[in-house]
């Protein structure tokens, strides 16, 4: 305790604060008595900083809101992909492949024809002649060889009958009473009402605003005056120290009235023109006129005419001949012995593919249709940085280093190491000046470390051993 007072008495006010072994590591209670010392320690009462953090903190300085746009339709031109000309098959014919053989053939088939008389120079008969026997019940594929069929004709039958006869029907005779019109003028609808509908924008205001920025805090700072003694131990004089508040002040954009709607009615337009207006409509009479009839004399056929086919071998019918005879002829084939071009492989075709083709067309789609939507105007939001108070500052008694147990090579190390860290401790010559402890003071500051003294926590922040 001795040597601690001698330390206060030199003016090196809050000795430098070294632990001198990692025994002396553990921190002492903050009591208001010193604790037991050993000989050759020191203690001195440090502060301990307050510890902060930073917190961010949202301010809306404008609030969310809506507006209504148009929104026109888009559209892209695209390419597309479009048939030219269809897929098809073309036929390519394959050749015949021959052989020439000799054999006998028929030049010419026998062959039976019904010929147009009965001589065997008459001209064929026409496929027409033939189809008329046919279709009169003779069946052609039954005659023999040399049969001859004759045309016959059967007048229609007529008599005479007295008819009545419709000479004029009956009908309606309508007369009719034109209508009678007069001119007036009249108010007639042009352009009907319509109702439009108006955007009517959101209305803002500016409002101001103060943000906490950083709150009050307390602080130890060294005093003067009277002499403060903490169990009449030490004459040092600390004063707790209220720092105010910190506010920012904020401009803020506030929805005063909410974007919206409004529906502006658009009245009808009329117009004075002349109408031709009805008085009397027109009208009609209708008289009944009677049918009129007469007696005629009328030509009704009893039977109808007849043409017919009879072979000539039967008795001859009572009717009269057309004239046309067919005979059934028949002529020998003919036969030769030629070199015959044979078929050995015959023609064929075969289909080749022809694909289709294709062209690539640029095309006017429709992406999105023209509409109108509903835009939301988010709030914004500006983030303020908050500084914390975690905990508050305070005095704790610690071990120190004083002129009983410092010693120069330590404070050579400590200038040496406060000069490597960007602190100039003043000249490197081991002696404890006023420079070095302003160097050791500003050190513990920008580190976050207890200030009053050399602490181990600072020792072994700038490795310095003991």
């Amino acid at each position: 305790m001795e040597s601690l007072k001698s330390f206060n008495r030199t003016g090196l006010a809050l000795a430098i604060t070294v632990a001198a072994a990692h025994s002396w590591a553990q921190p002492v209670d903050a009591t208001k008595t010193l604790p037991n010392a050993k000989p050759g320690e020191c203690y001195a009462k440090v502060v301990i900083p307050a510890q902060y953090k930073t917190e961010n903190v949202d301010v809306t300085m404008r609030e969310a809101s809506v507006r209504y746009e148009t929104v026109p339709a888009k559209y892209a031109m695209v390419e597309e992909k479009v048939l030219v000309k269809e897929a098809a098959k073309k036929i390519v014919p394959v050749p015949a492949e021959y052989e020439v053989v000799k054999e006998t053939v028929e030049l010419a088939p026998a062959s039976k024809q019904w010929l147009a008389g009965k001589s065997r120079k008459s001209m064929p008969a026409s496929p027409a002649l033939l189809a008329s026997i046919t279709g009169s019940g003779v069946k052609l594929d039954q005659q023999q060889v040399g049969a001859c069929l004759s045309e016959y004709y059967v007048p229609a039958q007529y008599k005479q009958e007295d008819v009545r006869v419709l000479k004029t029907a009956a009908f309606d005779k309508i007369e009719v009473e034109p209508a009678a019109y007069e001119w007036a003028e009249e108010k007639v609808l042009v352009k009907e009402a319509s109702k439009k509908i108006v955007e009517v924008p959101a209305e803002f205001e500016t409002v101001t605003e103060k943000v906490l920025v950083k709150p009050a805090t307390t602080a130890w700072k060294q005093g003067r005056g009277l002499v403060e003694r903490i169990d009449n131990t030490t004459g040092e004089i600390m004063c707790l120290v209220e720092i105010p508040a910190q506010y920012k002040t904020v401009e803020r954009k506030v929805i005063k009235t909410a974007a919206t709607t409004k529906e502006v009615e658009i009245p009808a337009e009329y117009a004075i023109q002349k109408v031709r207006k009805l008085v009397k409509p027109a009208q009609e009479r209708r008289v009944k006129i009677e049918p009129t009839y007469e007696t005629v004399k009328k030509t009704v056929k009893v039977a109808d005419e007849k043409f017919f086919w009879h072979p000539d071998w039967e008795d001859k019918p009572k009717a009269r001949a057309t004239g046309n005879t067919v005979c059934l002829r028949e002529t020998a084939a003919k036969m030769a012995t030629i070199e015959q071009r044979k078929v050995k492989t015959p023609a064929t075709i075969r289909e080749v593919e022809i694909p289709a083709e294709y062209k690539t067309v640029k095309v006017r789609k429709l992406v999105t249709a023209a509409e109108q939507k509903k835009v939301d105007i988010p709030a914004v939001v500006e983030t303020v940085a908050k500084r914390v108070k975690v905990s508050d500052e305070r005095l704790e008694w610690r071990s120190v280093l004083c002129e009983t147990n410092i010693t120069g090579r330590i404070m050579t190390d400590l200038q040496k190491a406060l000069k490597d860290a960007g602190f100039n401790p003043g000249p490197i010559d081991g002696q404890v000046g006023a420079q070095t402890l302003r160097a050791v003071d500003n050190y513990q500051r920008a580190k976050g470390l207890e200030r009053g003294g050399l602490t181990l926590n600072t020792l072994e922040s700038l490795g310095v051993k003991i």
